[in-house]
């Protein structure tokens, strides 16, 4: 089933979808969290798909030969990190800004977050001339902290984690009375992510199975709606980091619960969320087939590959779902279609060399030791001509 903006139906689903629009925005706008959860709905998605395509790139979806041969299935990478800000957090933030009333748009809105959330709402906020404001901890990434400041936001560093950065933003929200726009878990933010799923179904015939990244749950929420709305038989795949297992944890639980969580621990850190959003995991659970959790050295490799053989550079969360694969988990897929979501490319510069080594190690091509040697002349040369008769190239040696 294709999905056509130019249908007639599409455009009466839109027109369905707007009397929903008004009792979301009544419901929700004010909010901070919301005590029910809300489900967002295919209609949600499609209305949103409409409202912001004007504002956000269809990204492409194309086969990958190289990672389809190593990988043995029908490889196709959807490359929403090429957004302008460099993720899929930009059709969240435009649609929830368009949903906006003429007076919340004249107050403005604040969140809090330490990279893509934060750039996306900065960027789509100064197109569409609503004043932004984002709370990021200090320990977030400079480059994105003056992003965000290009862009012409208002921004505040404080707290050592997005925890008391969220608890600063609330703060403002009492005293000017803006809205507060939670970036995995608003239902609009949701339905705008869910836009990347209807591309997907459009742009790529015979898909088997798509993998999708999980933090928040947000953006597995969205497009596991618009997948299996369109197309019922095409597996849904959700794939977040062993560190931060949150989603695994509300399966579990029946709900939502809070897990230990530290960003320095994982190389996906735009997936380390201590708790999925309710909104995003009750919008999600019908919907997704499988949750898998993957390791850190997977989640290198997967770096590592997209830069030896897509030569493009993903954030360790982007390359999340392809990890997947490499660590042997969906070998049921071999020979199908399957369609990885590469969501974000915002990885710090001084990071990824440590990535990259990191997944030379996982693959068996990096081997770090020690040794001793004799300190009589001649004795490191040993030690390097025995390496370069095994084929090995060094790195650096330091004497102790």
């Amino acid at each position: 089933m294709s999905y056509d903006h130019n249908k007639a139906e599409y455009c009466d689903v839109v027109k369905h979808s707007h009397d929903e629009d008004r009792h979301h925005k009544a419901k929700n706008h004010k909010h901070v969290e919301s005590d029910e959860p809300i489900e967002v709905t295919f209609e949600d998605v499609s209305a949103a798909a409409f409202r912001i395509k004007n504002g956000i790139r269809k990204t492409i979806c194309e086969k990958s030969c190289a990672l389809s041969d190593l990988l043995q299935m029908d490889v196709y990478l959807k490359r929403d990190y090429m957004q302008v800000t460099g993720s899929f957090k930009e059709r969240g933030a435009r649609n929830t800004l368009l949903m906006l009333t003429k007076q919340q748009k004249a107050v403005g809105v604040i969140a809090a977050s330490a990279g893509n959330h934060a750039l996306a709402l900065a960027y789509h906020g100064k197109q569409l001339h609503i004043p932004v404001t984002v709370c990021m901890p200090t320990n977030a990434p400079i480059t994105k902290i003056s992003r965000c400041k290009k862009y012409g936001a208002t921004v505040h560093t404080v707290g050592s984690d997005i925890i008391e950065a969220k608890e600063f933003a609330l703060k403002i929200v009492q005293e000017k009375g803006c809205v507060y726009i939670n970036g995995y878990d608003h239902p609009d933010i949701l339905a705008g992510q869910g836009t990347c799923g209807i591309e997907i179904v459009e742009d790529v015939d015979g898909i088997d199975a798509v993998v999708i990244p999980i933090g928040g749950g947000g953006l597995i929420a969205g497009c596991a709606v618009a997948i299996k709305n369109l197309q019922p038989d095409i597996e849904v795949i959700g794939v977040e980091s062993e560190k931060c297992a949150s989603f695994k944890a509300a399966l579990e639980a029946g709900k939502p619960v809070k897990i230990d969580a530290d960003q320095s621990l994982t190389l996906a850190d735009g997936l380390c969320v201590s708790k999925v959003g309710e909104n995003a995991f009750f919008t999600a659970r019908p919907y997704v087939d499988k949750v898998i959790s993957v390791s850190e050295s997977y989640i290198a490799m997967a770096v590592l590959r997209l830069v030896e053989n897509e030569k493009c550079v993903v954030e360790g969360a982007g390359a999340t779902g392809l990890a997947a694969a490499f660590s042997g988990q969906l070998s049921h897929l071999k020979g199908k279609r399957v369609v990885f979501l590469l969501c974000g490319g915002n990885i710090d510069s001084t990071v990824l060399g440590r990535v990259i080594e990191r997944g030379l190690a996982a693959d068996g091509r990096l081997v770090r030791f020690s040794a001793v040697i004799s300190d009589r002349p001649g004795g490191l040369v040993e030690l390097t001509k025995l390496l370069a008769e095994h084929g090995a190239r060094q790195e650096p040696v330091y004497l102790l």
